[in-house]
C-alpha cells in the first residue's frame, strides 16, 4: 500500500491522463496496521480503525480484491482468483504487468505440534484479534456458569506461545483487559486467572535489548504471569497443553505468536529464492538478476548497508518495509523515466513494545526506558506511523474516550456467525425477538 501511494503521488499526472495504470492486487480491500492489534483485542481501539480501506487512499489505482496464485515474470502475467471469478466459477483471470512490486508480507509459521491445528488461535489479523477478545470474555463467562471445576480451570488458564512483539503485546492488552473485566463477575478474582507465556529462547523481545527484555519478564512476572523460557510446547492435543519442561495445562486458549515465515505466493513465481524462502534483492530493491520485479517487507531479503558486519540483511520488521516501500516507488519511478537508482539504506533506529496500558519497554537510539515513559513513546510513534491523518485522528480521538471512561467488556462472538440466529429461526420456527 505505501509503495502504490507513493507511486500515485510521483506519477500522479501520468495516471490521471491513462499513461500509467497502477494496478494493487491484495485478497483484503484494507491494509491492516498491525501494532494496533493488541489493543484493538484489548478495546482500547475499534477494529475499522485498525485497517486502512485500499479504495480511499489510492483513488487513481485500480484495486483488485483478489488473491495471486502464481506469477509467471517470464511471461510478464500474474494468476488471479477474485472474488468474481469464485462466484462465476470461472477459475481465476491473468493480469499482464510492465512491472511488478511483490509485497505480500508473511504468514504464521505453525509447525507441526499435535492438537496446534485444531486448537490453535493466531495473531497477525484484525479478525484474529477480534475472535480472540471475544474467545476470552467468553471464557469469563463460562467460568463464571460452569460447576465443573475442571471445566473451570481450563477456561481460566490462558496460554501464548512465542516471546516476541505479537505475543508479549497481546498477552499484556488482554490480561490486562480481563483482569478489569472480572470485576464485574461475582464468582472470578483477578488471581483465578492464569496466564503462561512459553518462549523457547532464554529471553523475550530480543529487539530491544537484553537488559530491556530480562525488565520485561520482571514486569510480567510481578503481574502473576507465569513466563517460562528455554521451553517449548510439545502437544496441545484434547485441549491440554504439554510443555518441555512437563508441565501440563489444561487450557481452552491457546494463542500461537511463533514466528512467521514468508508468503507462500513467493514458491508459487520463477524469481530467485534465498535459502529461507524470501526473494533475494538488490539494495534498490530489484529482485536480483531479474528486470521489472521490485520487492520490499517481509518477502524481500534486502542487505543492510548500515551494517557493522559484512553480508547482513534488513530484518523483516515494519521500520524497514514501510520506509523500504517508499524508496522502492522512488525507483520504479526512476526507472521509467531512465533516471539512476538510489540504494535503501536505513539504520537500525531501535524498537518499542506496549506491556499492557501504561506500561513498556523502548531502546531507542541507544536510550533505554521503561513503565510509563515507554508506553507513552510506543503509543507515540505508532500513532506518528499509522497511514492517513483519518486514522490518526480517529485513533487518538478513542485513547482519549478510553482514557475518561470505562473499558467495553462485551464480547461479541456473534458477529462470526451472522446466520446463525435467522437459521434457527427458519429451521425451528423460533422468532428471535422472543430471545
Amino acid at each position: 500500500m505505501y509503495a502504490a501511494l507513493r507511486l500515485q503521488r510521483k506519477l500522479k499526472r501520468e495516471l490521471r491522463q491513462g499513461g500509467v495504470q497502477v494496478i494493487v492486487v491484495d485478497p483484503e480491500p484494507y491494509m491492516t496496521y498491525q501494532p494496533f492489534l493488541p489493543e484493538a483485542a484489548a478495546g482500547s481501539i475499534s477494529p475499522r480503525h485498525v485497517v486502512v480501506p485500499l479504495r480511499r487512499v489510492l483513488p487513481d489505482c485500480t484495486v483488485v480484491i483478489g488473491e495471486a496464485t502464481a506469477i509467471h515474470h517470464g511471461k510478464r502475467t500474474a494468476t488471479v482468483r477474485t472474488l468474481a471469478t469464485e462466484e462465476e466459477r470461472t477459475g481465476t483471470v491473468d493480469i499482464h504487468y510492465d512491472e511488478l512490486v511483490l509485497a505480500p508480507g508473511s504468514v504464521s509459521r505453525a509447525l507441526p505440534v499435535p492438537g496446534l491445528a485444531e486448537f490453535g488461535i493466531g495473531f497477525k489479523t484484525v479478525e484474529e484479534a477480534i475472535g480472540l477478545r471475544n474467545h476470552v470474555l467468553g471464557q469469563l463467562d463460562i467460568a463464571s456458569s460452569t460447576r465443573d471445576p475442571e471445566v473451570r480451570d481450563a477456561a481460566l488458564t490462558f496460554v501464548f506461545v512465542g516471546g516476541g512483539y505479537a505475543g508479549v503485546e497481546a498477552l499484556g492488552e488482554l490480561e490486562d483487559m480481563a483482569r478489569y473485566a472480572v470485576r464485574y463477575y461475582h464468582n472470578i478474582a483477578p488471581e483465578d486467572l492464569k496466564w503462561i507465556l512459553v518462549e523457547a529462547t532464554d529471553r523475550i523481545l530480543p529487539e530491544v535489548g537484553e537488559e530491556m527484555g530480562k525488565y520485561a519478564v520482571r514486569e510480567l512476572r510481578g503481574r502473576n504471569i507465569d513466563v517460562r523460557l528455554e521451553t517449548r510446547l510439545d502437544s496441545c492435543a484434547d485441549r491440554i497443553a504439554a510443555l518441555s519442561d512437563g508441565s501440563r495445562f489444561p487450557t481452552r486458549t491457546l494463542v500461537w505468536t511463533a514466528g512467521v515465515k514468508p508468503h507462500p505466493i513467493l514458491a508459487s513465481t520463477d524469481l530467485p529464492l534465498n535459502e529461507r524462502g524470501r526473494l533475494t534483492c538488490t539494495a534498490a530493491l530489484q529482485v536480483e538478476g531479474v528486470e521489472h520485479a521490485w520487492s520490499a517487507g517481509d518477502a524481500a531479503s534486502v542487505p543492510d548497508l548500515t551494517a557493522d558486519r559484512p553480508g547482513a540483511e534488513c530484518a523483516p520488521n515494519a521500520q524497514h518495509a514501510v520506509r523500504q516501500s517508499k524508496v522502492l516507488a522512488e525507483n520504479v519511478a526512476a526507472s521509467l523515466a531512465g533516471r539512476p537508482l538510489t540504494d535503501y539504506a536505513h539504520k537500525y533506529a531501535g524498537s518499542v513494545a506496549s506491556l499492557g496500558l501504561h506500561r513498556g519497554v523502548a531502546h531507542v537510539y541507544g536510550r533505554k526506558l521503561k513503565g510509563y515513559p515507554a508506553w507513552f513513546m510506543h503509543r507515540a510513534y505508532h500513532l506518528s506511523r499509522v497511514p492517513t491523518f483519518n486514522r490518526k485522528a480517529r485513533v487518538l480521538a478513542e485513547w482519549i474516550l478510553s482514557g475518561l471512561f470505562k473499558r467495553e467488556i462485551v464480547s461479541l462472538g456473534s458477529l462470526e456467525n451472522p446466520r446463525a440466529e435467522f437459521k434457527l429461526a427458519a429451521d425451528t420456527g423460533r422468532h428471535p425477538e422472543s430471545s
